[in-house]
């Protein structure tokens, strides 16, 4: 966004918003804001018919979505305090979202550890129940008979 769009946004002038920023060099790196050059300046100013009449002393600059936010920081007036109030709060939000996500995957996590136990528990119990239930079908079905030896005493 351009220096002035944000100065009107913010409550401001733009000779404000520009200051502000010439004294707060370390909070505005590149990648948060930038100055047109010449060429561009006057590339923009044909393209948009509201800057036609625009005639500024300075080339103006232009922010990124950081730099926007930063603004809200060096700014003193009411509408960059609530702005800059609203971004902490979207961040807080943003933060326990993405916990709450975290804990969600954890959660969905442990329960797939603990239903494949289940199910590897279950298999080896079941092999098992198999196993038995097999052993005692063949004892049954030997020969058809059952061969069971009388248990006792045999004169």
């Amino acid at each position: 966004m351009l220096d002035r769009d944000l100065a009107a946004l913010y409550g401001v002038e733009v000779r404000a918003l520009n200051q502000a920023v010439r004294r707060n060099p370390n909070r505005f790196p590149s990648d948060f804001m930038f100055q047109l050059n010449k060429e561009e300046w006057l590339s923009l100013r044909s393209q948009i018919v509201i800057f036609k009449n625009d005639s500024r002393k300075f080339l103006p600059y232009v922010f990124t979505e950081q730099g926007v936010a930063m603004l809200s920081t060096v700014l003193n007036s009411e509408r960059a305090i609530v702005a800059n109030i609203q971004i902490m709060r979207a961040f807080v939000a943003m933060k326990q979202y993405a916990l709450k996500i975290q804990s969600e995957e954890r959660i969905t996590t442990r329960l797939g550890v603990v239903e494949k136990a289940l199910l590897q528990y279950m298999e080896k119990n079941d092999k098992r129940v198999d196993e038995i239930i097999e052993v005692l079908n063949t004892m049954l079905e030997a020969d058809g008979k059952k061969n069971f030896s009388k248990i006792g005493f045999k004169p």
